[in-house]
C-alpha cells in the first residue's frame, strides 16, 4: 500500500498543529520552531531533513514529547501529549514510542538482551517474559548469537542493531531515530538503513532525522525543515507528489 493511500484510509497517530519552541541563553533567543503543523500516519516512513541548527531535531523531541513546547498541540493517539502531566507524558511515550540516537545510549555494563529488555522491565512486565520478547527481538535484528555480549564487545553496527532491538521491544506505534547512522562507517551505515526499509515493510512508523543522503532515498516521505518551519513535504516523490505544512496534500499528480 502506498504512502498516499495509507493517509487517506487512515486518521494521524501524530498531528502537530502551531507548534513553537523558543531556546533562550542570556540574552539570546532563537526560535527553534515556528508554527509547525505536521500529520504522521501509521506505516509511514519519513525522513526530516534539512541543514544543521535548523530544527530538525528540536522537531523530534517535541513530537515524541522527550521536550516541552511553548504554544501549539501535538497529539499522539488522540491525546494531545503537551497536556498530560510529565509522568503520564512519560508513561506514555514508554509505552507507545521507541527511540534511536546517535551515540546508541547503551548501559555499557549491561549484555545486548539486557539492554533490550530494560523498558519491558521498567514497564513491569515479569522478568521471564522480558527476555523472552527480548531474544525474539535480537533475532528479528540478526543478533541473536551477540545476546550475552555488552556494548564494548560488539561493533558500532551491532550496537545500534541492538538500540533499534530496543526501540521495538515495546511494540511502539512510532519508532522516532535521531541521525541512526551518524556514527557508522558507509558499510555498516547502509546495513541499518536496510533494517530500518524492512521495519517499515511490516507495518511499523518510523521517522528519522538524518543528514545521511540514502536514509532520504529509502523513505517514503521526506519533510524538509528550514529556519524552524516545515519548508516542504514531499511524498512517494517518483510521482511528483507534494504536500503542504497544514497536511493537505498538493501536487503535479494524484492517485486514484
Amino acid at each position: 500500500m502506498s504512502s498516499s493511500a495509507t493517509r487517506e484510509q487512515n486518521e494521524p497517530i501524530v498531528k502537530a498543529r502551531n507548534v513553537s519552541k523558543t531556546y533562550s541563553t542570556g540574552d539570546h533567543t532563537v526560535d527553534a520552531l515556528r508554527g509547525v503543523n505536521l500529520d504522521i500516519y501509521a506505516g509511514e516512513f519519513m525522513a526530516i531533513v534539512g541543514p544543521s541548527g535548523n530544527g530538525k531535531s528540536t522537531l523530534l523531541n517535541c513530537l515524541s514529547g522527550i521536550d516541552t513546547i511553548d504554544s501549539g498541540n501535538v497529539y499522539v493517539d488522540g491525546l494531545d501529549i503537551h497536556a498530560l502531566s510529565d509522568r503520564k507524558r512519560t508513561a506514555h511515550r514508554a509505552k507507545r514510542m521507541g527511540f534511536v540516537f546517535q551515540s546508541f545510549n547503551l548501559i555499557p555494563v549491561l549484555s545486548a538482551v539486557e539492554n533490550v529488555e530494560l523498558p519491558l522491565l521498567a514497564a513491569a512486565v515479569k522478568p521471564g517474559e522480558a527476555r523472552k520478547r527480548a531474544t525474539e527481538i535480537l533475532e528479528k535484528v540478526d543478533l541473536a548469537d551477540r545476546a550475552n555480549h555488552r556494548p564494548g564487545e560488539l561493533s558500532g553496527g551491532q550496537q545500534q542493531r541492538v538500540a533499534i532491538a530496543r526501540a521495538l521491544v515495546s511494540d511502539p506505534a512510532v519508532i522516532w531515530a535521531d541521525e541512526p547512522t551518524g556514527n557508522l562507517d558507509s558499510s555498516t551505515a547502509a546495513s541499518v538503513v536496510d533494517l530500518f526499509a524492512d521495519l517499515h515493510k511490516f507495518g511499523q512508523t518510523v521517522v528519522i532525522v538524518t543528514h545521511d543522503p540514502s536514509l532520504g532515498d529509502r523513505a517514503d516521505r521526506i519533510v524538509e525543515v528550514l529556519d524552524g518551519r516545515v519548508a516542504s513535504d514531499g511524498s512517494d516523490s517518483s510521482k511528483g507528489e507534494q504536500r503542504d505544512p497544514s497536511g493537505v496534500q498538493t501536487g503535479a499528480e494524484t492517485e486514484s
